[in-house]
């Protein structure tokens, strides 16, 4: 009897000790908490003259002319934040998005490697009938796997 008692206080201390050491290393490997209340809606920047350092380093920066011709290529850039973001094994950007107002354009995809940074270039070509009152808006958006959904929009003047 007590052989079998023996063997049932062994099987559960490993089980305890397997459980310990899983949580040990998520801790280890994910060691920032995510704040859940990041991913109930799209962050924003709330104070331009007064940002947060968390809005510093998510909120996408958007790099394009004040006026384009219609028809005519031109270059947007997309950054993820003023303080490029890290990308790591624990904490990074998923995608970078831009939508032309609510229509979808182009998207960038990234892996927590840490190869590449945050920061993406498109070409786009703005049509007048993307534009007809002679404005358009670019949206930038950005998924960071701790911190949720970040956007950025921008007017263009569009002749």
């Amino acid at each position: 009897m007590e052989r079998r008692s023996f063997l049932k206080a062994a099987a559960a201390g490993t089980a305890i000790i397997g459980s310990a050491g899983k949580l040990f290393a998520a801790e280890q490997y994910f060691p920032s908490k995510v704040d859940p209340a990041l991913f109930e809606n799209i962050n924003r920047v709330k104070d331009p003259a007064r940002k947060t350092p968390l809005e510093k380093s998510h909120a996408p920066v958007i790099t394009a002319p004040e006026k384009v011709t219609a028809g005519e290529p031109f270059i947007v850039e997309i950054s993820v934040g003023e303080v490029l973001h890290g990308m790591g094994p624990a904490h990074w950007i998923e995608y970078i998005e831009l939508n032309i107002g609510n229509e979808p354009a182009a998207r960038a995809d990234f892996q927590p490697k840490g190869y590449a940074s945050p920061k993406t270039s498109f070409l786009v070509t703005l049509h007048q009938d993307a534009a007809p009152s002679g404005k358009v808006t670019l949206v930038a958006r950005q998924r960071c796997n701790l911190h949720g959904y970040w956007e950025t929009s921008r007017d263009l003047t569009v002749a």
